[in-house]
């Protein structure tokens, strides 16, 4: 499929209404490049999120029997899907070489957003009494979205290409309403979270602050949730930061920029969104495609047989990686705000080692490496395997 924007694609958003779907625009499939990139996991290395619990077996519990055990099983999905967006959304921000650019910026600002939600939903999860698995929860790339959320959009690792734009990003926070028109075989993320808040208002848990973080993160500051006027502003964040507001696709909760979908639009198709007379389109200024580290998708398994070099690489990111994960389970263990920081500090190191991989030619092939965002469970050696 061709790198050039469908300006035929760039539909009129006309409800008012935009909720989250992690899946693609209507007449844009998921794609990935070649075999390699398969949806399936390595043989023997499912996600680890599966067993965490199902979007599909979540909803199909009736209404009224969804208490605050189904709270704490939905919340700790949330967890994983929050957290899957991270890595592919860092990956594509660490190839744009230059960092001051409007793209990089924009890219910045999600990862941000990402960590801020994923904070949202840990303390809901802590809120009800449970705690969020965090590590456990860490996805094989490339695979589906945990929970069995909108089965056959496959997220993979790669520096930022339009198609990657287009299949990854746009695909995780589509709006529902392009979707209306096709057939949906799963649950949407935005149905997953209006099912949790509708189970909220239902059951009126008592909500504790205790083991809850604050923190701030980014631009926007993690704070408990205290009762249920907290629980519907936190999951309206999450669901209109991602996807655009019930009034139009360019308001947001702090600031005047595109929601993230939209924002991943103006990349795809190189203008800013503009409200014309037929609708929502982007025909506004230019939005220049940045110049990138062209790392190649991450394959099924990793990469294979490689020099010393890039497997010492990608053992130091990936130690890197788990200690993130380590400090942000930490943080909802009892370590609060001092273990987040720690673990958001450790995240900002991960940049070096990701650029020199992307900065390391695959032998033979087209692209360079990145990293794998292998998540460590045992002792590991050093190496590419």
């Amino acid at each position: 499929m061709s790198e050039e924007p469908d300006e035929s694609a760039v539909a009129p958003f006309r409800r008012r209404r935009f909720l989250a779907s992690a899946a693609v625009a209507a007449g844009t499939p998921a794609v990935v490049a070649g075999p390699a990139q398969a949806a399936a996991a390595p043989e023997g290395a499912p996600l680890a999120a599966a067993g965490l619990g199902s979007v599909a077996r979540l909803m199909a519990v009736p209404a009224d029997s969804r208490g605050v055990a189904w709270l704490r099983s939905a919340l700790q999905v949330a967890v994983g899907l929050e957290l899957a967006t991270i890595p592919p959304y860092l990956c594509g921000w660490w190839s744009v070489k230059d960092h001051r650019g409007e793209v990089a910026r924009m890219l910045r600002r999600i990862v941000g957003d990402e960590m801020y939600h994923l904070g949202i939903v840990c303390n809901l999860l802590v809120a009800v009494g449970g705690r969020p698995q965090i590590k456990a929860a860490a996805p094989v790339y490339p695979g589906p979205l945990p929970g069995g959320v909108r089965a056959g959009v496959t997220v993979y690792l790669s520096g930022l290409t339009r198609p990657f734009v287009r299949d990854v990003m746009m695909a995780i926070e589509a709006p529902e309403e392009p979707l209306a028109r096709s057939a949906q075989s799963s649950p949407t993320v935005g149905e997953f979270y209006d099912g949790m808040l509708r189970a909220f208002r239902t059951v009126r848990p008592d909500l504790s602050v205790r083991g809850q973080v604050t923190q701030h993160i980014d631009t926007d500051e993690l704070r408990p949730v205290r009762d249920l006027d907290d629980v519907e502003h936190a999951i309206e964040i999450i669901r209109e930061q991602g996807e655009g507001t019930a009034g139009s696709p360019i308001d947001t909760f702090s600031d005047d920029r595109p929601a993230h979908y939209y924002a991943f639009g103006e990349i795809y198709h190189g203008r800013e969104l503009r409200e014309t007379e037929d609708g929502w389109r982007y025909v506004g200024p230019p939005v220049p495609f940045p110049d990138v580290r062209p790392m190649a998708p991450v394959p099924v398994g990793g990469w294979r047989n490689t020099s010393a070099h890039v497997g010492g690489l990608l053992f130091r990111f990936d130690a890197m990686y788990s200690t993130v994960l380590d400090s942000l389970d930490a943080a909802w263990a009892g370590g609060g705000s001092r273990s987040l920081g720690s673990g958001i500090r450790t995240m900002r190191g991960l940049e070096r080692p990701a650029v020199e991989l992307m900065e390391t030619p695959i032998p033979g092939g087209r692209g360079t490496y990145g990293p794998r965002f292998r998540a460590l469970r045992r002792p590991a050696a050093a190496g590419g395997r």
